[in-house]
């Protein structure tokens, strides 16, 4: 009898590692390669929506098959710094420069199951989010990937939603 429960046991760990396996490859496939920003839409504790990197938006996801991800946001219409030099910016070039930019990079893993993307932050452009681990819940249809930001760089009960598409594989 010991026997047979042990043998049971092992067969169903093995399916049971097997299905996370094939998860896994789907998820893979699924989320490895470059993504096109599509829109950012900031909910405000009043209710309100905002666009804080304006209708157009400009930006880069990449996911790899490794683990690794890298986000870069732009407003489109960014004001061109007069002096050339960045070093030489005026205090408001330097502050639309600033709002007009969101970026960071680290690892990331992806729970099907709960429908959430982990980031695991090492760099950013706003320093207040390295080394932190944010959770974003997620819907992904047709090469669209919808996710909600709940501790945005504004900061407060702000919220944001993020759409990208599903650009090329890597």
């Amino acid at each position: 009898m010991r026997y047979l429960m042990c043998t049971a046991f092992i067969l169903l760990f093995t399916a049971l590692q097997a299905q996370h396996a094939k998860l896994s490859k789907q998820v893979k496939k699924q989320f490895t390669g470059t993504w096109t920003l599509v829109a950012v839409e900031n909910t405000n504790a009043d209710g309100s929506k905002t666009l804080p990197y304006g209708e157009n938006p400009v930006g880069l996801l990449v996911f790899t098959g490794a683990g690794d991800y890298a986000i870069q946001i732009l407003k489109a219409n960014r004001p061109k710094v007069a002096a050339g030099d960045k070093n030489k910016a005026t205090a408001n070039e330097n502050a639309a420069l600033v709002q007009g930019n969101n970026s960071h990079f680290g690892t990331y893993t992806v729970d099907p199951g709960s429908n959430s993307i982990t980031f695991n932050v090492q760099h950013a452009f706003y320093p207040n989010w390295e080394g932190e681990v944010q959770v974003r819940s997620y819907t992904l249809e047709n090469d669209l990937l919808r996710y909600v930001v709940t501790h945005t760089t504004n900061g407060g009960a702000t919220t944001a939603t993020v759409v990208w598409k599903k650009h090329t594989p890597l």
